[in-house]
């Protein structure tokens, strides 16, 4: 509950859409805009200094593009259906080292070690989920990291379908 209260205040003074948060430099990257699905789940590898290798997005069942650099170890998040990504806490230094995704059906899962300069990320309207991911990375990992968000493509519904 804390978090949320946190997240709302720095809402009110800070819109943090499209911002990337570490140094920056190197390679670009971008998951793509041009999916039929939303966000089901997100896959980091995270090498032996604690630097973030890369990260994966899936949209529906299929795993996107890997963006990064090779090494590290694998670790996944998957959602269950027409659960978001709503919120995202994080930490870099030379290179992204920490993020926590937070869900709007109250779940969450931590990637690494909190070390550096922290960031909070989340969508300048309440309704709106993470769409993408993009950022940039170098020879050793990821350099910089940004999140975009967009009002969630599929819309699940609890009710049975009407039978005649």
């Amino acid at each position: 509950m804390l978090l949320w209260l946190t997240l709302t205040l720095l809402w009110s003074t800070t819109c943090w859409t499209q911002q990337m948060y570490g140094p920056g430099g190197g390679t670009y990257f971008s998951t793509s805009t041009d999916y039929e699905n939303d966000i089901t789940g997100i896959r980091v590898s995270i090498g032996p200094l604690g630097i973030f290798k890369s990260i994966q997005v899936r949209y529906g069942s299929s795993w996107n593009e890997r963006y990064g650099v090779s090494g590290g170890q694998t670790q996944e998040f998957i959602l269950a259906p027409g659960e978001h990504i709503a919120a995202i806490y994080g930490s870099h230094k030379a290179f992204l080292r920490y993020l926590i995704i937070y869900t709007d059906a109250d779940r969450w899962a931590s990637f690494g070690k909190e070390d550096g300069i922290s960031f909070v990320a989340y969508p300048d309207q309440p309704d709106k989920v993470l769409s993408g991911i993009f950022g940039q990375y170098q020879l050793l990992g990821i350099k910089g990291i940004g999140f975009r968000w967009d009002y969630p493509l599929v819309e699940y519904t609890t009710s049975q379908p009407e039978t005649t």
